[in-house]
Formats: structure tokens, C-alpha cells, sequence
């Protein structure tokens, strides 16, 4: 049986290695002149090859439509993917956060464990051919047709292309147009785990300012209701704020009701605890300790212990006292007012950047359309689904990876 895979990210190679492993003739056919662009880029070039929690609670961290992904998990575990690289040389380490990297710290050596088991597995590799079209007859998937106008027939397709994120590296949302054209519907395709924009002038003036071990807070403020809880890091930028904990609130927040005009009127705020190690009281016996160290300095040059350099501007504007004025002069109310600010300095979230700036995409073939025992469609037999191309998608800490790979195993292996 002759398979095609539309696709060379790690949802198409995966496929491509199951299908073989069954004994067909497998080709993969990827726009780019090589395969792997996207994962060599994953992790900030390092990879973070999957999570090294139980598969089981893997759903837990898949806000959209994790339940579709019980079987194809089940079937192809973590456990499974880090066996497959350690055959072709990876060895993996564990860091904070379960995450799984390799210990090379290296994405590129991933790709190149996943390129020697394809050619172990004699899968045909052909790059730079652009896919315009899956050819059906008689309501069955037999082919594809290039850009170039050349037919390649088959006996069944994996459509493994991607989303919509990081378009330079080839994810321009093609697949979804080959899939609705068949017929599919394609559920809105928006960036998940996306950076978020907030009050401009004060994200300029922190800009590059990453703060670790901080806990965060994304509130609805019209309805006091806390959308999002996460500790961790994060980081200001040009346009507002990014790190891990804010994508993951992203993949919240884009589901959350009146998303829209909720961030137009001002009404998503986020609170950042910079101390969250500290009570308020603990928190009050610090301040005290260090007003009492830098007593005879000015309110400006009194903070160094307790902030970042790029932070202290903006804090002593929200506390409206004189940054000239000694330490010793700071008043009981005063202090109280730095001790809160510390405890819940909060930015407007003004809405989210675009979906070429996302990790992973929300939205995409209605997973109602795909049979999750097989990842086949349930509306042309032998097309077949994988990765990122459907509407699911998870937080950071190689959830979504772990998608690509088990839905790719189950298209292949059926």
C-alpha cells in the first residue's frame, strides 16, 4: 500500500515511520527544502521533546478538545517517543516543570534521530514540492496534485502541514484550505500560547525585564473572577508581556466569554505577586529591614534589593510618593502602599499579538469530522488527520508536541 504524508514537521515524520512499520511505501512530501523547520526552533532551539508526566494527565493540559486525544495518547505514549530517540542516539534530562529536553540542549540533534530512523525505515523524502490539492474519487482520498501540476497517486493521504504559527518557517494554513474544499469544517484558527499586548508605555520602559519565580493573575475585573493562576517567569516586551506563564494564559483566555470587548473596555488586568515567597507581614519586616539599612538615602535608590533595576521607575510612580524623599521620612501608610504594589502590581491586557507570532494554533479541522481511533476522516475514507492541522491545542511543556507525535502514530498506523 502506498502512503502519502503531506508534511515533513514531527506529526508528518511520526506518521511516515508507523505507516512503514506496517509495511507500506511511504513518501513525505514537505514544502520547505528540508524537513523539521518548525522543531528546530521549538524549546528556543533546544526542543522540549515532551512532558515527563503520566500519560493520563496529559488531558488535563489540552484546553481545547483534549478529550478527543484519550485513544491517540494512549496509543503513543511519551514513554514511546523518548524510546524511539534513545535508538537513534538522544539521550533526554528532566527540568523544572517535567519538561523533557534533550541532553544536548540541541533541537537540531531531535531532528536528526527522527531523519536516521526514516531512513532506516526507507521512507522516500521529497522536499520543495508544494501540495495544492488532495485528489478524490468515488469519496475516496487516491492522491495529491503539486503546485507544479504533477499527480501522485496513492492509496491513502496524511495531511500533517501545521497551523498557522510561525508562517516563516512554512505553517501558512494551506491544509486547512485542502481540507475545507473536501468538504471539512475548520473551527476559527486563532494563536494559542501567544504573547499578549498591554499598556504600551509601561512595557517599553521594562522592556527585556524577565521576572522569574513570580506568581501571576489574569482577572476579569467586571466580574471580580480569576481567569488564570500560574508561577513561573515572564518576561515585558515592546508590545507588552510574554514567558511561559503568559502563553499558557493565553490558551485561557482566548476561550473566556466576551473575550473581546472585555479587553476593550479595559476590564482583563493582570497581577503580578513580585514576592510571592512572602506574606504581607513577612513581606512588611522586609521593607522595614531594608528602609532601615538605606534610611538616610533617597526613596529612589532604596529599592535595589527589593526590585529589578528596569522595575524601580515604574513602581515608585504607582506609589505616588516623592522619589527625593528620604527613607526615613516615608510614612507607616506609605510603606503600606509599597508592600501591596509589591504583592499585586497589575497591567492592563489590551488584547493578543498576531497568530504568526504563536507557538501553536487554536482552531482548525472540526475534530467531530475525524474519527479519534484513527485520526481518519469521517468524511473521505483514506485521508487521514495529524498534529497540528486540528483543533486541538495545549500549554507549554511539550503537550503539544506529544499531540503531533501520538495523533501522526495513529494516522500512520492506520
Amino acid at each position: 500500500m502506498k502512503v502519502i504524508v503531506i508534511g515533513g514537521g514531527p506529526a508528518g515524520i511520526i506518521s511516515a515511520i508507523a505507516a512503514s512499520k506496517k509495511g507500506d511505501k511511504v513518501v513525505i512530501l514537505e514544502r520547505n527544502k528540508a524537513l523539521g523547520r518548525k522543531l528546530l526552533i521549538t524549546g528556543k532551539g533546544r526542543c522540549n521533546i515532551t512532558s515527563a508526566l503520566d500519560i493520563n494527565e496529559f488531558i488535563q493540559n489540552v484546553p481545547g478538545n483534549g478529550r478527543f486525544l484519550y485513544s491517540a495518547f494512549q496509543s503513543f505514549t511519551n514513554i514511546d517517543i523518548i524510546n524511539l530517540l534513545k535508538e537513534n542516539g538522544v539521550e533526554v534530562k528532566e527540568e523544572r516543570g517535567s519538561r523533557i529536553f534533550p541532553v544536548s540542549d540541541k533541537a537540531e540533534d531531535v531532528l536528526n534521530a527522527f531523519i536516521k530512523e526514516i531512513k532506516k525505515c526507507n521512507i522516500e523524502v521529497m522536499t520543495g514540492v508544494r501540495v495544492k490539492k488532495i485528489l478524490v474519487k468515488e469519496n475516496m482520498a487516491i492522491g495529491v496534485e503539486t503546485e507544479a501540476k504533477n499527480k501522485i497517486l496513492a492509496d491513502k493521504v496524511i495531511l500533517a502541514t501545521g497551523g498557522k504559527s510561525y508562517s516563516i518557517t512554512g505553517s501558512t494554513g494551506d491544509g486547512y484550505e485542502m481540507a475545507r474544499e473536501l468538504g471539512h469544517n475548520i473551527i476559527k484558527v486563532q494563536g494559542s500560547l501567544v504573547p499578549l499586548e498591554a499598556e504600551p508605555r509601561i512595557c517599553q520602559n521594562m522592556q527585556g525585564l524577565s521576572l522569574k519565580n513570580v506568581k501571576i493573575i489574569i482577572k476579569d475585573v467586571s466580574s471580580n473572577k480569576n481567569i488564570y493562576e500560574d508561577f513561573g517567569e515572564m518576561l515585558f516586551t515592546h508590545f507588552g508581556v510574554s514567558g511561559p506563564t503568559i502563553l499558557s494564559s493565553s490558551a485561557h483566555l482566548l476561550r473566556y466569554r466576551n473575550i473581546k470587548e472585555l479587553l476593550k473596555n479595559n476590564s482583563i488586568k493582570l497581577y503580578i505577586d513580585i514576592k510571592p515567597a512572602l506574606t504581607l507581614e513577612e513581606l512588611d519586616l522586609r521593607v522595614r529591614r531594608d528602609f532601615e539599612e538605606f534610611k538616610n538615602k533617597e526613596f529612589k535608590n532604596s529599592l535595589d534589593k527589593l526590585l529589578p533595576k528596569k522595575m524601580i521607575k515604574e513602581f515608585i510612580t504607582r506609589t505616588n510618593i516623592d522619589e527625593l524623599k528620604k527613607v526615613n521620612e516615608i510614612t507607616k501608610q506609605e510603606r503600606k502602599r509599597i508592600v501591596e504594589l509589591l504583592k499585586r502590581f497589575d497591567i492592563s491586557i489590551k488584547g493578543f499579538r498576531p497568530v504568526e507570532e504563536a507557538i501553536i494554533t487554536a482552531g482548525g479541522i472540526d475534530t467531530k469530522q475525524i474519527d479519534p481511533k484513527t485520526m481518519e476522516s469521517k468524511i473521505i475514507k483514506g485521508l487521514f488527520f495529524a498534529g497540528e492541522i486540528i483543533d486541538v491545542d495545549a500549554y507549554t511543556g511539550g503537550f503539544n508536541l506529544q499531540i503531533a507525535y501520538s495523533t501522526g502514530y495513529v494516522a500512520g498506523s492506520n
